[in-house]
């Protein structure tokens, strides 16, 4: 859709004159006025500043999976000959990502203006990352664009498989749990109460687990609405706190401590961390450059904030294990590992084998979780409800104690 665009020219007897005009961008807004026979003298986008705001703020975040399509079909098209332009006029029409779609445009758009690829790229931070960005720039600068694209598509593959295995070893649980609370809480609110006339009936002193019983289910019956009201207040103050710097990494380091899934957090951050500085090194971006993009795409603070303590040490002229080793959220093995990368002058080579090690280990983590949590969540639900049940039996025992 074409832009509005304001300006003030000088026609040929020298006089002021001021207009709009529609056009899809100002170099052929200045073209047409200066066919027109007048001396450009200012061009403005209207409302430029709040197209801006209102086009970034609606923009969704272009998912892994469309985005790493795209680069391998991209990198095909440049391997094949094709001019850069005609590949994203391409790719703008035959992607699924509608979202995608824009930004592919306005990357042409850009790209047609006489910007450079990842200079395009890099307006559109949703879509393409800082990752993306400086692999673009280095395959630009080294003339191999269609190598560090298809090394984008493997990357993102393996992303999006990773991100696939932990959302396959979490959502089993989590919804388990979900349906158990709506359970527990359908008994208390529900079951629980129609108890309560019987055991007033019976007189005397109610066992303590009846007594607990009864008064979570007055309070659930009661003031249902200020209880639910208090665990969505308190979801939400915990997703505030996690995005503050301390939060986050109080919560990653928590994460990382769990009994069952703390390892399986460990190898994913190790796996993520091996990954994209292997892609960055492989791509011939700069070491203190690859390493400032880790830190921000690792998802995981505490390796975070090693990484910046190593980024600051290899300023200083240390070698890149020696300040790894300082950090116990590297093992040993990667520490070594890369001390022979860099001694062999191999470390991107590492760096890949360190990565497809740690895939495997989430892997073989996620099918063991998943076979050790099926059983575990059994017994919890049975625990749970089984409580429940005996603490409402418990005073019947007494009844027939007393009546024999």
């Amino acid at each position: 859709m074409p832009d509005t665009f304001t300006y003030r020219v000088r026609n040929r007897d020298g006089a002021l004159v001021t207009g709009d005009i529609q056009a899809d961008s100002r170099e052929l807004v200045l073209n047409r006025l200066r066919e027109q026979g007048f001396i450009p003298l200012e061009i403005k986008q209207k409302n430029a500043g709040l197209k801006r705001e209102i086009t970034f703020l609606s923009r969704k975040k272009v998912k892994l999976k469309h985005l790493s399509i795209f680069s391998r079909q991209f990198a095909t098209m440049i391997n094949s000959g094709l001019p850069l332009l005609r590949a994203l006029a391409i790719l703008e029409a035959q992607t699924e990502s509608k979202e995608l779609s824009k930004v592919v445009v306005a990357v042409r758009l850009d790209v047609e203006r006489g910007d450079s690829l990842s200079g395009a790229m890099s307006k559109h931070p949703k879509a393409f990352n800082n990752l993306y960005v400086a692999m673009v720039k280095a395959g630009e600068a080294g003339g191999v664009l269609d190598a560090v694209l298809l090394r984008l598509a493997d990357t993102l593959e393996r992303e999006v498989e990773l991100r696939r295995r932990i959302k396959s070893a979490m959502t089993y649980p989590v919804v388990v749990m979900v349906i158990v609370g709506l359970i527990l809480t359908a008994m208390l609110v529900f079951v629980v109460p129609s108890f309560k006339d019987l055991f007033a009936s019976l007189g005397g002193t109610l066992p303590l687990p009846t007594r607990i019983l009864l008064a979570i289910s007055t309070v659930f019956q009661k003031y249902f609405v200020f209880v639910f009201l208090f665990f969505v207040a308190l979801i939400f103050g915990f997703r505030q706190w996690i995005k503050t710097k301390r939060g986050r990494y109080l919560f990653d380091k928590l994460k990382l401590k769990i009994p069952v899934f703390g390892p399986l957090f460990h190898k994913t951050a190790m796996s993520r961390f091996a990954r994209t500085l292997g892609a960055l090194s492989r791509s011939g971006v700069p070491l203190l450059q690859s390493l400032d993009i880790v830190e921000e795409t690792v998802n995981n603070a505490v390796v975070a904030e090693a990484v910046k303590d190593v980024q600051a040490a290899v300023k200083e002229g240390e070698s890149l294990a020696q300040p790894l080793g300082r950090h116990g959220v590297f093992p040993p093995m990667v520490v070594q590992m890369l001390a022979v990368g860099e001694e062999t002058g191999a470390l991107d080579t590492m760096l890949e084998k360190i990565s497809i090690f740690y895939d495997e280990e989430v892997a073989a983590t996620v099918d063991a979780l998943t076979a050790l949590i099926e059983p575990l969540l059994i017994v919890m639900v049975g625990g749970a409800v089984g409580l429940i049940v005996i603490s409402l039996y418990l005073p019947m025992f007494r009844i027939f104690d007393l009546i024999g």
